[in-house]
């Protein structure tokens, strides 16, 4: 049996106490590697190599530390189908997802904050007769980077890339349920020429290893993605010890289709936005919002199309769904559609698990689930389920749905679909969401802020947003007279 190592001051090693637990593939149900159970003595190793890197890595220049990152985005497009199998056997998504979604990203994060950091400006301001102002952006230090489940090395690299630009050590921890490709990540880390210490890569569970890199006094910044408990938990511990944080957390996001939609564009891109990668995105489209006049048509064609889709193994070519992360979440879902029946929900299509022939007959499946006649209220439309479940209802009026669009504890992302440009521009300023697709969903620029309102995060990731977080402003003025 494998076992997974963590990556510490540039060199693989196994956990200090040599304690490890099971690696589950969900597509088949049987465990395939072993995971460290990395704890405070692990720590204490990372922190160490990161205090003797940043010096090293602090200094250099920013070009150098570009061409760095570019080489870490060109080694893993040299690996990419070995990264793709990986990504697609840890996770349980389509590999066909995994090829053309994941990986790539990875890829396209290096590269961008390769390029970004070399563009990097500060500002200056200038009094006149007085003075002039000036700004400089300084890194932080060694920072945690915690990644979730869903996007395993596309949100890994997503927070590591931005902090490493910056100038900063990073010691970051995968998901245990999804560890692999962050720690083959190391491989690409050294043969990139990244110094010794500068990147950690620790494995473990949330509440061993994960909760000592937050309460860790040598730490000065968190940058995590989860679950909305989870980073209240985050918060609460450390807040009070003053660290810079960045939570992107739950949402329960809204899709909005009016009757004067490109209706066969919203049908099919509401497809992808409500089930790709098992509707385990954050951004995923969870509650659909349809206009009364063409409710029913819609309904009609949405249901037919989905419930063809296909449930496989993660290397069918023709797969539309995979598996579900883990049994635990299985159940979780699975928790979450009786509770939908029992709040008077109806079963359009879907519903059940899914069992496949062997060697899978043992994997997390689940059909994707329409629920109807709901109310907006209940606790299915209320809390994040994270899964192929989603509820559509009617609706009359922009104030309608506005209100019931807003009604979550939630404002992570939505999408809107009109022709009707002046209702567009009123329905985005109106949405409590930190992103607004009009016509479109999960179109990702680079450059742009990326996060949530209310429960769904503190903070922006992405392009200068990012850059931002990893680095200290420092003001200096300057008396000219």
């Amino acid at each position: 049996m494998e076992k997974l190592m963590n990556y510490v001051d540039g060199v693989y090693c196994p956990p200090i106490n040599e304690q490890y637990f099971d690696n589950i593939n969900p597509a088949t149900g049987e465990v395939y590697c072993l995971i460290p159970d990395s704890d405070d003595n692990d720590l204490a190793l990372a922190v160490t190599a990161a205090e003797k890197a940043f010096p090293i890595w602090s200094n250099m220049p920013a070009e150098e530390r570009s061409k760095i990152l570019v080489r870490f985005s060109e080694g893993i497009e040299k690996r990419m189908e070995q990264f793709v199998a990986a990504e697609s056997k840890d996770n349980g998504k389509p590999i066909t997802l995994a090829r053309h979604v994941d990986i790539p990203r990875a890829v396209s994060n290096f590269h961008f904050f390769a390029s970004a950091i070399i563009h990097f400006s500060s500002e200056s301001h200038y009094m006149e007769g007085v003075g002039i102002n000036y700004t400089t952006r300084k890194p932080i230090g060694i920072v945690a980077c915690i990644s979730p489940w869903n996007l395993p090395l596309y949100l890994f690299s997503w927070k590591i890339a931005p902090a490493l630009a910056a100038g900063n050590c990073v010691i970051a921890k995968p998901s245990e349920i999804t560890p692999y490709t962050a720690t083959m990540l190391g491989e690409i880390a050294t043969e990139a020429g990244l110094p010794p210490g500068v990147l950690n890569i620790l494995n473990g569970t949330g509440a061993k290893i994960g909760d000592a890199m937050v309460r860790h006094p040598k730490i000065s910044a968190i940058s995590f993605t989860g679950g909305t408990a989870t980073g209240e938990h985050i918060a609460r511990t450390a807040a009070p010890m003053f660290k810079k944080l960045s939570l992107e957390l739950g949402g329960k996001n809204p899709t909005i289709i009016f009757d004067d939609c490109d209706f066969d564009d919203a049908l099919k891109t509401t497809i992808r936005s409500s089930f790709a990668n098992q509707g385990q995105i954050c951004l995923c489209g969870s509650r659909i919002f349809v206009q009364k006049g063409i409710y029913e048509k819609f309904k009609e064609a949405f249901v037919a199309k989905v419930s063809s889709s296909k449930v496989s193994f993660p290397e069918d070519p023709k797969a539309n769904l995979g598996a579900i992360v883990s049994e635990s979440h299985l159940t979780k879902i699975l928790t979450y559609i009786d509770l939908a029946k029992k709040e008077g929900g109806k079963v359009l299509t879907g519903g059940n698990r899914v069992f496949l022939p062997a060697p899978h007959d043992k994997g997390f499946y689940l059909e994707p689930t329409i629920f109807e006649s709901l109310p907006y209220d209940c606790k299915t439309n209320q809390e994040e389920i994270f899964g192929p479940v989603v509820t559509i209802m009617p609706f009359e009026t922009e104030e309608e749905v506005l209100m019931m669009a807003n009604s979550t504890k939630y404002g992570l992302a939505s999408s809107v679909w009109t022709t009707n440009v002046k209702k567009a521009h009123r329905m985005a300023d109106q949405l409590n969401m930190g992103i607004v697709w009009v016509n479109a969903w999960l179109i990702r620029d680079l450059r742009t802020p990326f996060g949530g309102m209310k429960a769904s995060g503190v903070g922006r990731e992405g392009g200068l947003e990012a850059l931002r977080f990893f680095t200290e402003p420092k003001n200096i003025f300057i008396k000219v007279d």
